[in-house]
């Protein structure tokens, strides 16, 4: 392909050196022969001649420097006017935009007659600056080397893909950069229908259909359904798509990315339109969404619509998630998730995990960092289950950095539990291809205690009760996710009652576990359902002493008056809210404990404490009214439940953060 770049693009340069050793000349030899003839007379002192030989030498020597000076002007005003004259040529020609400009302060050096006709300029540009000439181009990325923006140009009607290079002159970085305007409108144009009428997988769960539906009779159901039918299809034929229903709860809904845009738009109306739909009992119909988009057709986008819709209601449901082939998107889900889990999942549920804890060779049981007693009972009632089946198990914690120290002792007081504790070192070195991790109370891989263990163990458990974030625990050989239960502890004492005889369960274990249920719960007195009085009750049934797990939350004076002064420092956002911020050390329990106490003042129903651990700023948020606290912190990483949610960020101070909690309350609060 021939060059057709102007010329001064290819390093054509003259200097002084070349042309002078391309006009040298044989004069100075001349000079330098009656120099020598001039010195021989003088030294035969014939001065006279010596005189006149060195001034004739004088004279033609400077009559040859100052000939071959002009000369030199010459031929290099020549040269020069002809290379101007063909870059020109070929610039001037040149089919589309192009300009120079300098780098340092992006003035127009030059520019050809098709540019100043894209921008509709009446006069020259040169002189200018690249930002008053074209408004929506800077040079930031020609300084940072790169061969074209990240976004194409719009110029009047018309969109070009800029091109730029800064080209070398005698080896080095020139101080200029060449830019061209390709018009490529009608590709853009293509590109972006193509990205506009990409297919979006969507498919549309009824939640409570059962619930909705319970004990009515069938015209009252046919009654439901229709309304159910008449929203979700008034709001599909709203959008734009191919509304299906699969089955009585369920939907398919195929639509195109440039509606998706609307409906992100309006935060997915319909999950608020449904809920107008109640049955007679009072229960308000909720939906669960799953999209999904990106990917390479429409089998892979149901995938992740079908990943998304579990997202969602792993996450309690009534609200909306995108799957794309990167990460998820949340809409909704700021309603309080009510209990749906059944004694059939439990049941199933206990016998696979005792199954699976059967098939390994060991066991080991891992839950968050800072482990806190709803963690460390939940591992104690697994360890039990191992005994059951007799299989060796150790709960992995740190003993030195944890909130649960008090149920710790009491659990190493008995026989069993003396080694039952192990560093995650050891479990390391310990753990074969056949060993279990069952991971409790935390779905995250970056909040477990070792995320090394987590990453060399194949066979892995999950149970947990707290909404599930983007970066949950995948691929688990057993996943007992339930953002319904008030605790892991719970949870786990349902799996007790199927798979273990009562009679086999530590006293220690039975307090360890209730303890866990009276921490999440904050004392029976939120997320607290049927089934946890049920788990409770069978807890107390076998022994546990409500008394001794009671004992284990009682602090000393000296933390309770470190409580106090958080309590101190707390100040009312829009009257019900209140926010506390330490820049000091505080413990996490302490942080927490205090959270819980500002609830019990008369008009606060949401607060948050904000404190330090070295450099990192932790929140520690609870709840018992509308607010979803989970909601709130998660665009701060965090984690967590509707009344119960924390999280840490590095690099900022408590004034920043606070700044940013306020932001988040009030975006949460207008939507």
């Amino acid at each position: 392909m021939p060059d057709n770049r102007p010329a001064f693009r290819k390093g054509v340069t003259f200097t002084d050196r070349n042309l002078n050793r391309l006009l040298r000349n044989e004069t100075y030899y001349y000079c330098l022969v009656i120099l020598g003839f001039a010195v021989a007379e003088l030294a035969q002192r014939n001065y006279i001649m010596g005189g006149a030989l060195l001034l004739a030498a004088a004279v033609m020597l400077i009559f040859t420097l100052v000939l071959n000076r002009t000369r030199v002007r010459g031929i290099k005003q020549y040269v020069q006017q002809s290379v101007d004259l063909l870059s020109g040529d070929v610039m001037h020609a040149a089919p589309f935009p192009l300009l120079t400009v300098r780098l340092e302060d992006g003035e127009v050096l030059w520019h050809n007659k098709q540019l100043q006709q894209a921008l509709g300029a009446k006069e020259q540009l040169i002189g200018s600056t690249l930002g008053q000439a074209i408004k929506d181009l800077p040079l930031t990325w020609l300084r940072e080397g790169k061969l074209s923006p990240d976004t194409d140009l719009k110029l009047k009607d018309r969109r070009y893909q800029v091109l730029g290079y800064i080209p070398t002159v005698d080896g080095k970085r020139a101080d200029f950069a060449v830019i061209e305007l390709v018009d490529s409108t009608e590709l853009f144009d293509t590109r972006d229908e193509f990205q506009r009428t990409r297919p979006v997988v969507s498919i549309i769960l009824v939640d409570n259909y059962d619930e909705l539906t319970n004990n009515c009779p069938d015209a009252t159901v046919s009654a439901i359904v229709a309304q159910l039918q008449e929203r979700i299809t008034n709001w599909s034929v709203g959008v734009g798509g191919l509304l299906r229903r699969l089955e009585r709860n369920r939907y398919l809904f195929l639509l195109e990315s440039k509606e998706l845009a609307a409906v992100e738009e309006k935060k997915f109306s319909l999950l608020d339109t449904i809920r107008e739909v109640t049955s007679p009992s009072g229960v308000a119909a909720t939906i669960s969404m799953g999209l999904g988009k990106d990917g390479q057709g429409f089998q892979e986008n149901y995938d992740y619509a079908m990943l998304a819709l579990e997202m969602a209601l792993s996450r309690g449901g009534d609200q909306a998630v995108i799957k794309d082939k990167y990460d998820f998107t949340f809409f909704g889900g700021r309603s309080q998730e009510t209990e749906r889990h059944t004694k059939v999942k439990a049941r199933v549920m206990a016998s696979s995990l005792a199954a699976l804890i059967e098939q390994s060779s060991r066991v080991f049981v891992m839950g968050h960092r800072n482990a806190d007693a709803d963690a460390i009972g939940a591992a104690a009632g697994v360890c039990c289950l191992c005994r059951e089946r007799n299989r060796k198990v150790n709960i992995v914690t740190d003993l030195n950095r944890n909130s649960a120290k008090k149920v710790i002792d009491m659990l190493r007081e008995t026989p069993d539990y003396k080694d039952r504790f192990i560093t995650p070192e050891d479990a390391l070195l310990a753990a074969d291809a056949k060993s279990l991790l069952v991971v409790v109370d935390t779905n995250r891989p970056d909040q477990v205690e070792s995320k090394s263990l987590l990453e060399s163990m194949t066979r892995v458990a999950v149970i947990d009760h707290h909404r599930r974030a983007a970066d949950y625990i995948g691929n688990a050989a057993l996943n007992l996710h339930e953002p319904f239960a008030s605790s892991a502890a719970e949870l786990v004492t349902e799996i007790l009652m199927y798979a273990v005889d009562s009679s086999h369960i530590q006293q220690a274990e039975l307090k360890a576990l209730l303890a866990g249920i009276v921490l999440d719960t904050k004392n029976f007195n939120v997320r607290v359902s049927s089934r946890t009085f049920e788990a409770a009750a069978f807890l107390r049934r076998l022994g546990a002493d409500t008394v001794a797990v009671k004992r284990l939350f009682q602090s000393d004076f000296g933390s309770t008056v470190a409580r106090y002064q958080l309590i101190e420092h707390a100040k009312l956002y829009r009257n019900s809210i209140a926010i506390s911020a330490v820049d000091g050390e505080v413990p996490r329990e302490l942080a927490g404990q205090a959270a819980d106490e500002l609830l019990g003042i008369d008009g606060i129903d949401t607060s948050f404490v904000l404190f330090k651990q070295g450099d990192a700023v932790f929140i520690s948020a609870r709840s018992i009214d509308a607010m979803n606290v989970q909601v709130v912190l998660e665009p701060f990483g965090g984690g967590g439940n509707a009344a119960t949610a924390g999280a840490q960020i590095r690099g900022k101070t408590i004034t920043e953060v606070q700044q940013e909690l306020v932001s988040a309350l009030d975006q949460y609060l207008t939507v």
